[in-house]
């Protein structure tokens, strides 16, 4: 595990359109048909990785509060699952699954979303806005393994505030640190 922050893709810009497979229904999905009116948080996430584990309960607390107010949330899975087994598409709905997760968990079996994204760890959030232009990008808090900062997902909370609020994201955002993507060789 190397600690590697996120790429911080320059503000405004639009996300780019994929379409993959839900593990958790199967059925191939696309951005176009899953972004919302509101704000769309797409998230880069693992199964195995300990950061995405330390936030996992409030992540989907985070979600199941802001989805109430119209938000979609989008996890996407781009490890390499061969070397990686713990995040292979049949591993993965059973993490959301006993995680309860309410929101897709798709599967990025050739990493090319991972690339157009820039994502470089995990977790990694992205926000945009109902023009599928980013608003945020970065961490959900400042907790990570060992530092002993409570999981509070203010960051990602922030931001998803002040888009429901009209108002201006801050361009003040910290990158997320992270497990680094698992890229195929």
């Amino acid at each position: 595990m190397a600690e590697t922050p996120s790429n911080m893709v320059p503000l405004g810009s639009i996300a780019p359109n994929f379409e993959l497979v839900d593990t958790i229904s199967g059925k191939k999905l696309n951005l176009q048909s899953l972004k919302s009116d509101n704000a769309t948080v797409i998230m880069f996430i693992c199964n195995h990785c300990p950061y995405v584990k330390l936030i996992q309960a409030k992540l989907v607390s985070v979600a199941n509060t802001y989805r109430a107010k119209g938000v979609q949330f989008i996890a996407i899975n781009s490890n390499d699952a061969i070397n990686y087994p713990a995040d292979s598409p049949d591993k993965m709905k059973q993490e959301a699954l006993n995680h309860h997760y309410p929101f897709p968990y798709l599967y990025d079996e050739t990493q090319d979303v991972a690339r157009a994204y820039q994502a470089a760890c995990t977790p990694d959030f992205y926000i945009f806005d109902d023009e599928l232009k980013c608003q945020y990008r970065g961490r959900f808090d400042n907790a990570t393994p060992g530092n002993h900062q409570p999981v509070t997902g203010t960051d990602l909370s922030h931001a998803l505030d002040a888009i429901l609020n009209g108002r201006p994201v801050s361009s003040e955002q910290k990158p997320s640190l992270g497990c680094n993507i698992k890229w195929k060789k």
